[in-house]
């Protein structure tokens, strides 16, 4: 089973909040309707945040977690080959993103991609 994780951007916050109702109500009524959902996204309010967010080591690290999974942080670092303080740091950003999950010590990205949205309507 193919898992993905949906990233969008929306100029501010009234039409993410229709968006995710918009979400919340498709997928509460496939449910309703016998469909097996399982789906997530993530909302930015602002391009700079989740491209910050997104940066390359940051996608770097999301894709060694995905093929290899990590015990730790420590582990993870080592892994890479970078400061145990900056991968701690982008786990917690990652983390907090819900683009990275923790289970004890352990991390994983379960999903096999992520969908990047941006909307060009105004706002």
């Amino acid at each position: 089973m193919s898992a993905t994780r949906d990233v969008s951007f929306e100029k501010s916050l009234l039409p993410a909040l229709a968006e995710m109702g918009k979400r919340f109500s498709s997928a509460w009524n496939r449910a309703a309707a016998g469909e097996q959902v399982n789906e997530t996204h993530v909302t930015f309010l602002d391009v700079q945040t989740m491209l910050e967010t997104l940066s390359p080591r940051r996608l770097e690290m999301l894709r060694h977690v995905r093929q290899h999974g990590a015990g730790n942080v420590r582990e993870l670092a080592q892994a890479l080959g970078r400061d145990y303080k900056n991968v701690h740091q982008d786990v917690a950003v990652l983390e907090a993103a819900g683009l990275l999950l923790r289970d004890g010590r352990k991390l994983s990205a379960p999903w096999d991609e992520l969908q990047a949205n941006v909307s060009l309507m105004a706002a």
